[in-house]
């Protein structure tokens, strides 16, 4: 446990065990499912609710499309419903995590989903069999393109990215094609409790965390984690992109609920000590900020950045978020002012330090 993580109470030691599930409020259970990647779980979340008079539950996040996740569903289902119905599936965010099984869980119940817009309409673009330049998302011809104009030289991670196009909608392979709207602020009716949606920025077009102030609950999906800092990247589609700032401001949305409050993350354990944690994420971006200003005192890539702010060994999974991680940290700088951005005669781009 880093120092961080121990400024942090942690009222849970247990994990929920496969196909099984852990009561951690009222009407409120966790479920863990399994990740192909380095972070290899999710959390999941089912509530006990009522819709029209119907008694059943609400899932919130889905997993990605792999038949052992779909295997660990059913467990859930067989152990864990009392026999009642999924009622609803409500997804935070587009990450193949996240929405990658929303559309089998929709169909195998027969009922809807809410999402933000935007994120629905990413997760279906993205969805879509991959184009000439792969499927729009942070792999496949058009992302590789992108990381080496930024400085990824290394010809074999270069093709790999390329021939990652299917990555996407090998993770999330269909989105429904219908979906209910959620917004900022808006309110869901949850088992007779309101649920307030707070939409954040940066680590997603359009993120809805859920807080419940009649249980003291926030359901924070990958706003606040509690071991790992939320990922910020630009990436290819979307390539002078400045999510960074927009991430750290979306974190004053949390300002006013109590430091008491449960926070329910998509990844590592439930946690209290949500304005310790947000308090966290500040620091360490500006201290992460400063260590790439003191690197562009000469020009630097984004690919030159991306050991100043991650020292251990990357898989090619990691290194394109630290990638795109890294160039959100020069991207602050640049549009603040404090770096300028300059493309050579062969596509390379280099940050280094403004004059005084």
């Amino acid at each position: 446990m880093n120092t961080d993580e121990q400024q942090l109470v942690y009222p849970f030691e247990s994990l929920p065990e496969s196909g099984s599930a852990i009561k951690v409020a009222e009407g409120l259970y966790w479920i863990r499912m399994p990740l192909p990647f380095a972070l290899d779980h999710i959390n999941l979340w089912l509530l006990e609710d009522e819709v029209d008079g119907r008694k059943g539950w609400t899932i919130v996040d889905c997993g990605v499309a792999r038949d052992e996740v779909k295997e660990q569903w059913e467990q859930v289902f067989k152990n864990v419903l009392d026999g009642l119905p999924v009622l609803r599936v409500i997804v935070t965010h587009m990450h193949p995590d996240h929405v990658g099984l929303a559309d089998w869980l929709c169909k195998r119940w027969d009922v809807p989903l809410y999402m933000t817009m935007t994120d629905f309409m990413t997760a279906r673009l993205f969805s879509m069999p991959p184009g000439p330049n792969g499927s729009g998302g942070p792999t496949g011809p058009a992302a590789a393109d992108f990381f080496a104009s930024h400085g990824l030289t290394d010809e074999d991670s270069k093709e790999k990215i390329r021939q990652r196009a299917t990555y996407y909608p090998g993770l999330v392979p269909s989105v429904p094609a219908e979906f209910i709207r959620i917004s900022h602020n808006d309110t869901l009716q949850i088992n007779g409790r309101k649920w307030r949606v707070i939409v954040g920025y940066g680590h997603a077009p359009e993120h809805a965390s859920l807080w419940c102030s009649d249980i003291n609950v926030l359901i924070s999906g990958d706003m606040l984690l509690p071991r790992i800092s939320t990922n910020v990247s630009v990436f290819n589609y979307e390539p002078m992109g400045n999510p960074l700032p927009q991430y750290l401001n979306s974190l004053h949305e949390y300002k006013d609920l109590p430091d008491d409050a449960l926070v329910l993350p998509s990844h590592g354990k439930p946690f209290k000590g949500i304005h310790v944690r947000i308090a966290q994420q500040h620091a360490h971006h500006k201290e992460r900020l400063q260590e790439v200003m003191d690197a562009c005192i000469h020009p630097q890539t984004t690919a030159d950045i991306v050991p100043v702010l991650f020292r251990r060994k990357l898989d090619l999974h990691q290194l394109t978020f630290a990638m795109g991680e890294a160039l959100a940290h020069l991207h602050a700088l640049y549009y603040e002012g404090k770096l300028k951005r300059e493309v050579d005669s062969y596509g390379l781009i280099r940050f280094s330090k403004t004059p005084n």
